[in-house]
């Protein structure tokens, strides 16, 4: 049954149980007062209960993390983005390829009720531009991302530009896997934060396997779905492929002065930026 089916039955049961109190109570002059005063407690009741709302599912926030982070990167656009009203994940993504981090991605859109709002940092540019196919995703928010066109991978996005600071800051181990130098964290990731924050950064970092970047992704979701886009003064992606990027996907755009992980150093601005897009999905 409905919402609107629901105030309507108990309007009708209300109007009915009113008239037969008062026809029992209109016999006196005491049962007049009585009836008189039940009959503002039913008004207020009947008034009540059609003003409930219609029933709207939930806006979802998925924030997914990039390369050389994890869910705790989006700790200070949380509590932000909860007051607002929103149901908020962050999922922990294994930086083990592009298929197991969208994998895991889904996983998250798949245990939401309502339309989603994806959100994706860094190397999630490419996570949430696969995964973003996925029917309940309403809008895409990428944050200093990668953004492919169809087929393209991570080397495929860069080779027109030249290298960023932060690339000459990495180590792989026997694995295969990248980390950030400590030089890399206070220099090129986080330059911007205290002292504690970038130990915390450098302490809790994701080793990003070397290989994703030839993982291709063949239909992004952007072509699709509205995006938006925060752009900032990077030193691990150009600057410059950003506002490009931004323009070529239409995406709404919003440009920061923090470095490459504003959702740490400018929070309030990176919770406004996806309130946006959330209130975007709302009114659809």
């Amino acid at each position: 049954m409905t919402e609107l089916a629901r105030v309507e039955n108990r309007s009708s049961g209300f109007r009915e149980f009113a008239t037969a109190i008062a026809r029992v109570t209109l016999r006196s002059r005491a049962g007049l007062a009585r009836a008189m005063a039940f009959g503002y407690v039913l008004i207020s009741a009947l008034g009540y209960c059609q003003s409930v709302p219609a029933d709207h599912s939930q806006v979802s926030v998925v924030l997914v993390h990039g390369a050389f982070a994890d869910g705790s990167s989006w700790a200070k656009v949380i509590p932000l983005l909860e007051a607002k009203g929103l149901h908020v994940v962050a999922v922990q993504n294994p930086l083990s390829s592009l298929a197991d981090d969208v994998a895991a991605t889904k996983r998250a859109i798949d245990d939401q009720d309502g339309p989603v709002i994806l959100v994706g940092h860094s190397w999630a540019g490419m996570v949430i531009s696969e995964a973003g196919n996925d029917s309940k995703v309403a809008g895409l928010v990428y944050i200093s991302g990668l953004v492919p066109d169809p087929g393209q991978s991570t080397n495929d996005i860069l080779k027109p530009y030249p290298a960023s600071p932060g690339n000459a800051n990495t180590n792989k181990d026997a694995a295969g896997f990248l980390s950030m130098s400590r030089k890399g964290i206070d220099e090129d990731f986080v330059p911007e934060l205290p002292p504690s924050e970038r130990d915390i950064v450098y302490a809790t970092q994701g080793p990003w396997n070397s290989t994703c970047v030839n993982d291709r992704v063949m239909a992004p979701a952007w072509t699709t779905k509205p995006s938006w886009f925060i752009a900032v003064h990077d030193r691990m992606l150009p600057p410059e492929y950003e506002q490009a990027i931004a323009k070529h996907i239409h995406a709404t755009t919003t440009t920061l002065s923090s470095g490459h992980v504003p959702m740490l150093s400018m929070p309030n601005e990176v919770a406004a930026v996806i309130v946006d897009a959330a209130n975007r999905a709302r009114q659809r």
